[in-house]
């Protein structure tokens, strides 16, 4: 039997939930499991879904559209929850949970030294049968290669042939690669003492191996067995290319698992290394789209599928490191440490985790794919993550440029659908505002483009979904006046504060709304509003360098308003006008060959006397164009 949505008042449920640890299940409106997650505290995670919406991820809003009801279980310890959690994912494989197949395992080499003559096996299952297990190999290891190295390298036997009883020796044993204990003239104490080199050599002792790979490959060079002594020097390239594998500041028997989070609050990313004997011998990637965000889940599903080998864990990403830490322990048989580093190489290594899981995360789907998160997903995530009223398809951002308050100018850039259109940007000359204020020059700006709904123009014309200005509650006090003045307060508004990107909105502009900041609605608002800043600047620097050369011409004699107007009309600026010659010059309507060389004269001797002062003037515009960044 189905649920009503409208049947569920999520807040009143929430009276009745108690504060204990436990784990808690959202069903649709069909009665099917669709997300399972864990709590210290069940009370407090469950409001942070269905009362604090303003700080939800958007993959969370877009799960909670589809949650019909939830019920809890209540758990003895965060412990407990973390297994039962675990289970109930295995049972009920609810769709916005990280799932992880259970088939998904690594390659490792086994050696059971209980064993008469042990040999190594490559296996991806770890079997708590007492043997010796190294590992997990993954894709920036080939362990064919490290396989194979060992055989070359070692005289144990790679054959599955049943010794109770002696036979001929293989051709493995005439190679020199094979102590041939087939053949009963081995003892095991004297195979077992070779297969212990092998053992070092996975814990990280290297030396043997270059030491026995040179020599060999120096004996068959002499004997001008060319052939065989390259095979060797190609064994000793491939255990160099091990060896530089090497972390620096870490013991050689160190093994470390690393986990790192990333997420844009659409797609999420997990990145895992692993260091062997203190060497850097793999590293995998996993992404998703679901709602998780809890990585302790995802590195208990993992271990639960691959018993852990390392000696500690180490990651920033998880709250309750001690549960995480006693559920492991449960899994394997030695003490396994969640550690959050601060300093130091393990610092180093999980900031490298979170590189390839950023990277991962922005590189997930086809280029198309990853256009349209940044565009229209951006936009679909904006409108959750502010709970605003419609789609904001359309948004319409403003920026006020000026030095001192001279020249005051404003800009109007629109992005549609996530992408900047540019045959609608427009720019406004600020006419009714002296000197310094932004605040009432945003709003004259506002005014005087929302009486403008009316126009023939189509920018104008068209009916913004958001209006986005640049910088706090003042500025957005401002613009509300503009929009209550005009009559077009149905149109949502919001302001973005460059210093923290605090977004204040229309609706509630007393308190802020931090976005995630690896949102890609908060990188949708920053490309919108850095593009307003670009194009505010810009107009503001043309109309100041046509003032300045309305100046400098005005400055020479004989030329006036009507003549400097002409030449700028020409050629647009007075360092223009310095690169032509005095014939292209005269060519202007009312300047003669005589007057243009006068006038070219004029402008190369301003240009050598002023190089010092044009050099102060520069920092000091500079400096009041950032200092403007902050409006």
């Amino acid at each position: 039997m189905g649920y009503n949505v409208a049947m569920v008042d999520f807040k009143a449920k929430l009276k009745d939930v108690p504060n204990d640890p436990g784990v808690y299940l959202m069903s649709d409106e069909a009665g099917e499991i669709i997300y399972v997650g864990k709590a210290k505290n069940l009370k407090n995670r469950l409001r942070s879904y269905f009362v604090n919406m303003a700080t939800r991820a958007a993959k969370v809003a877009a799960m909670l559209e589809h949650v019909a009801d939830f019920r809890y279980i209540i758990c003895a310890s965060e412990v407990d929850a973390l297994l039962t959690e675990n289970n109930l994912i295995k049972k009920y494989a609810p769709r916005y949970n990280i799932l992880l197949k259970d088939d998904k395992a690594y390659p490792f080499l086994r050696i059971d030294m209980r064993e008469p003559f042990p040999r190594i096996e490559l296996v991806r299952r770890l079997k708590n049968d007492g043997a010796k297990y190294f590992g997990p190999y993954m894709q920036s290891v080939n362990i064919k290669d490290i396989f194979e190295l060992i055989h070359t390298a070692f005289c144990v036997r790679d054959c599955k042939r049943d010794l109770s009883k002696p036979s001929r020796p293989c051709l493995s044993s005439h190679l020199g690669r094979c102590m041939a204990p087939c053949s009963g003239k081995v003892t095991s104490e004297q195979y077992k003492a070779e297969m212990q080199k092998v053992i070092d050599f996975l814990r990280g002792n290297d030396r043997e191996v270059e030491r026995v790979l040179t020599a060999k490959m120096q004996k068959f060079s002499e004997e001008e067995n060319y052939e065989v002594a390259m095979s060797y020097r190609d064994k000793l390239k491939v255990l160099d290319k091990i060896v530089r594998k090497q972390v620096s500041a870490l013991p050689k028997d160190f093994n470390l698992d690393i986990f790192a989070f990333e997420t844009n609050g659409i797609i999420s990313a997990v990145n895992m290394l692993v260091v062997r004997a203190g060497k850097l011998v793999g590293g995998e990637n996993f992404t998703s789209t679901t709602a998780e965000d809890d990585l302790a889940a995802y590195i208990y599903q993992y271990y639960h599928n691959n018993p852990p080998l390392c000696d500690e864990i180490v990651t920033d990403g998880v709250e309750a490191a001690r549960s995480l830490e006693q559920a492991i322990g449960r899994l394997c048989e030695h003490t396994v440490r969640v550690v959050e580093p601060k300093q130091g190489v393990r610092k180093q290594l999980l900031e490298l985790a979170h590189s390839n899981a950023y990277d991962a995360m922005t590189k997930h789907g086809t280029q198309d794919e990853r256009r349209t998160l940044r565009t229209e997903g951006a936009v679909r995530q904006l409108a959750q993550l502010l709970n605003l009223r419609t789609l904001p398809n359309r948004i319409e951002a403003y920026d006020i440029s000026h030095i001192s308050g001279t020249d005051k100018v404003a800009s109007m850039v629109v992005f549609e659908g996530g992408m900047p259109k540019k045959a609608h940007y427009r720019k406004f000359k600020i006419k009714t505002v002296e000197g310094n204020n932004d605040f009432a020059s945003m709003k004259e700006v506002l005014t005087r483009r929302l009486l403008k709904l009316d126009d023939e123009d189509e920018s104008f014309s068209t009916i913004p979904d958001l209006l986005l200005i640049d910088g706090g509650k003042g500025q957005l006090a401002y613009a509300k006046e503009a929009q209550a003045e005009t009559g077009r307060e149905d149109i949502e508004i919001l302001s973005l504060a460059k210093r923290e990107e605090e977004v204040f909105l229309g609706s509630d502009p007393t308190n802020a709304v931090i976005l995630p900041k690896d949102s890609v609605a908060l990188q949708l608002l920053q490309r919108v509003r850095d593009e307003a800043h670009r194009f505010a600047i810009t107009f503001h620097r043309n109309l100041r360098s046509k003032h300045l050369s309305e100046s400098v011409l005005r400055n020479i004699d004989g030329v006036g308003e009507k003549t400097a107007a002409k030449l700028l009309k020409r050629f647009g600026s007075a360092e223009e006008i310095k690169h032509r010659t005095a014939e292209e010059i005269s060519e202007v309507e009312g300047v003669s060959l005589k007057k243009a060389e006068y006038i070219l004269k004029s402008l190369l001797a301003a240009e050598n006397e002023g190089r010092s002062d044009e050099s102060d003037t520069f920092e000091q515009t500079a400096e009041a164009e950032d200092g403007n960044d902050e409006n």
